[in-house]
C-alpha cells in the first residue's frame, strides 16, 4: 500500500453578472451637514467586501477621504432597487451605479461651493482630503463640510445623487438564437497537488497555485483574502462537504456544524496566488471582482490531480474515500497514467 502523488490543472472563464432585463443596480448618495456622505444600497455585503469596495469607489468619485463615506445596506425594502448579491456582479454592477450617483452628488456640491467662492463650478477641483479649491489657486478654497452646510442651510440645495447601471440588451441572431449574455468575463487557472492513499482512499490536498485575472484589483488585500477563502471553500466542496445520501430527508444526516463534514484548519493547503490586472473597459475604475470564480477551478483541478495520482476518474462530488476505494477496486488498483 502506498500514497500516490498527482497534479491537476483547470482553467476557467467566468461571466460577470447576467443580461436579464439589463441586470440593473441602483445607488443613492447624499451629504450630511458635516460633509460626510452616505451611500444607500440594497446590495447586501455577504462578507466579500461589498461595503469596502463601494466606499472606495464613492470616495474616489466624490473626491473626498474614504473615511468621510458610509455605506448603508440595511434594508432592501426602503433602499434603491438592486438585482442582488450573486453572479459575481457586485463590484461591476453596483460599483458603476455608485459612480453615477456620486457624480450627481458631486456636481451639486461643487455648485454650492462655487456660489460661496463666487466662481464657475467648472473651475473647482477636490483634493481628496476634504477641501474644494479653485483650479491652480489652492488658497481660494472651502471645505467639503462648509460647502455642504452652505447648500443645506443657506442655498436650499440637497447634496444628493441617484445612479443606475444597466447592461445594454444583447442582439439576438434570428437564425441561431445566439446572443451575448454578459459584457465581460474574469479568468483563472489553477494547479493543485494531492496525495492519495490507496489503502484508505483518503485524499489530501497538499498545495495550490493559481492565477486570477480580475480586471483591476480595487482593493488588493480584499481580493487576495477572497481568493484564499474561496479556494478553501472549493477544497471543501471537492473532498468534504455533502448532503448525501438522503437529501432532502435530514433524519440520518448531520443537522449542525458539529456533525457536518468539512475541512479543519489542519486540512487547509498552502495557496500561492498571482493576481493579473487587466482593467475592464466598462467596469468601475476597471474592476470586475473575483466573486464565485474563487472556488470554481478548485473542483476540476482536484479531480484531475486524483486521476494523475492513481488513474481513476471520479464524476460525482465530493470525492470521498469510499468513492476512491470503489474506483480503485473496479480498476484493479492504482494505475497512474504514463507521464
Amino acid at each position: 500500500m502506498a500514497r500516490h502523488r498527482g497534479r491537476g490543472f483547470a482553467a476557467i472563464n467566468y461571466p460577470i453578472g447576467m443580461n436579464l432585463g439589463g441586470d440593473p443596480s441602483q445607488a443613492l448618495v447624499h451629504a450630511n451637514p458635516d460633509g460626510k456622505f452616505t451611500v444607500a444600497l440594497s446590495s447586501i455585503d455577504l462578507g466579500q467586501g461589498m461595503k469596502s469596495v463601494t466606499r472606495q469607489i464613492a470616495a474616489e468619485t466624490l473626491g473626498v477621504p474614504v473615511e468621510d463615506v458610509w455605506v448603508d445596506t440595511a434594508d432592501s425594502d426602503t433602499g434603491p432597487h438592486c438585482m442582488g448579491s450573486f453572479a459575481s456582479r457586485g463590484t461591476h454592477r453596483v460599483g458603476n451605479a455608485v459612480i453615477q450617483a456620486a457624480l450627481e452628488a458631486r456636481a451639486v456640491l461643487l455648485e454650492a461651493a462655487a456660489e460661496e467662492l463666487e466662481v464657475d463650478p467648472g473651475d473647482l477641483v477636490t483634493d481628496g482630503r476634504g477641501n474644494i479649491h479653485v483650479r491652480g489657486a489652492p488658497s481660494r478654497s472651502i471645505t467639503t463640510m462648509a460647502a455642504a452646510q452652505a447648500a443645506q442651510f443657506k442655498q436650499g440645495r440637497t447634496v444628493s445623487g441617484r445612479g443606475i447601471f444597466l447592461i445594454p440588451l444583447s442582439e439576438v441572431d434570428p437564425d441561431t438564437g445566439e446572443m451575448t449574455p454578459v459584457t465581460c468575463f474574469a479568468h483563472a487557472a489553477m494547479l493543485v497537488e494531492v496525495e492519495v492513499d490507496d489503502e484508505t482512499g483518503e485524499v489530501v490536498i497538499t498545495d495550490m497555485k493559481s492565477a486570477y485575472e480580475v480586471g483591476r484589483a480595487l482593493n488588493p488585500r480584499l481580493v487576495e483574502q477572497q481568493l484564499v477563502g474561496g479556494a478553501w471553500m472549493g477544497m471543501s466542496h471537492a473532498a468534504w462537504e455533502t448532503t448525501e445520501p438522503r437529501y432532502p430527508d435530514r433524519d440520518p444526516a448531520p443537522v449542525d456544524f458539529q456533525g457536518y463534514i468539512m475541512p479543519g484548519p489542519g486540512d487547509l493547503a498552502p495557496h500561492h496566488i498571482s493576481v493579473l490586472e487587466r482593467p475592464a473597459p466598462d467596469g468601475p475604475y476597471g474592476g470586475k471582482g473575483p466573486g464565485e470564480m474563487c472556488a470554481n477551478p478548485v473542483l476540476p483541478a482536484v479531480v484531475n490531480a486524483i486521476h494523475d495520482a492513481v488513474g481513476i476518474r471520479i464524476d460525482e462530488l465530493p470525492v470521498t474515500p469510499e468513492k476512491v476505494l470503489r474506483a480503485l477496486r473496479a480498476q484493479g488498483g492504482a494505475r497512474p497514467p504514463r507521464r
